[in-house]
């Protein structure tokens, strides 16, 4: 049995590291507390704005968020995850650095959400934005680089509104903009069996995507509910 921890805070499984951002999440964004289940603890990594993390192929991030997962860790966290799916591109070296189980991106479904899917059929992605996901985010995480990927336009409210606009888009708006891109992976690949959202800000738009078109969505909240699961499993049986 390992020793047990020294911690500063307790009864905090999860530890999320948030991309400095100031619009308003939706209740189920996994930067809105109000999504979990379970209490969670986040951290602002300071270096890390919107427009840095549609960057990270040509600049270095990981120092900080190694800087903010240690501070978690220390604080007293089982498992670190985060609020931005490009992070995808890290998940092999913040999982070196940190002590405790790191888990990046939504992205790291889908090659077991594959593996679910009849015949035929196969996982397609959501993103925030197709031209910042690259090959390299996919490959990070054993996605393969012909997977059906659609972004949301650059050009649409809920881009703008996670961008920074003084007025946010109203939720109708940004959920027919989702539907949209949704339909638009749909039809352009007939053969998707399941959708896997990269990005965080989509989660609150799962339910109305799998309505919508009768396939299961996997999210950021799906991995980190999963990821809590194993952290912190259900007890079934009395102690000894």
């Amino acid at each position: 049995m390992q020793p047990a921890r020294k911690k500063t805070f307790h009864g905090v499984t999860i530890g999320i590291l948030m991309v400095k951002t100031t619009f308003e999440r939706l209740p189920g964004d996994v930067g809105h507390a109000g999504t979990w289940d379970f209490p969670v603890q986040f951290r602002i990594v300071e270096e890390a704005t919107p427009e840095r993390m549609m960057a990270l192929d040509s600049i270095d991030l990981v120092g900080a968020f190694t800087r903010a997962g240690l501070e978690l860790a220390a604080g007293g966290v089982d498992g670190i995850a985060t609020t931005c799916g490009f992070l995808a591109l890290y998940q092999d070296r913040l999982a070196a650095a940190l002590p405790v189980p790191v888990a990046t991106s939504a992205l790291l479904q889908a090659p077991m959400v594959s593996r679910l899917l009849p015949r035929g059929r196969r996982v397609g992605i959501m993103t925030f934005s197709r031209e910042n996901l690259s090959a390299a985010h996919l490959a990070a995480v054993g996605v393969p680089a012909d997977t059906p990927v659609v972004g949301m336009p650059a050009d649409s409210a809920f881009r703008r509104s996670i961008k920074g606009e003084p007025v946010p888009a109203p939720v109708a708006v940004q959920r027919a903009e989702v539907l949209a891109a949704a339909g638009r992976l749909m039809r352009e690949h007939p053969d998707v069996g399941a959708i896997v959202s990269e990005c965080a800000n989509l989660t609150p738009f799962s339910d109305d995507i799998s309505r919508a078109f009768g396939v299961p969505v996997y999210d950021a909240v799906t991995l980190i509910e999963w990821f809590h699961a194993g952290l912190k499993p259900r007890a079934y049986l009395p102690p000894d």
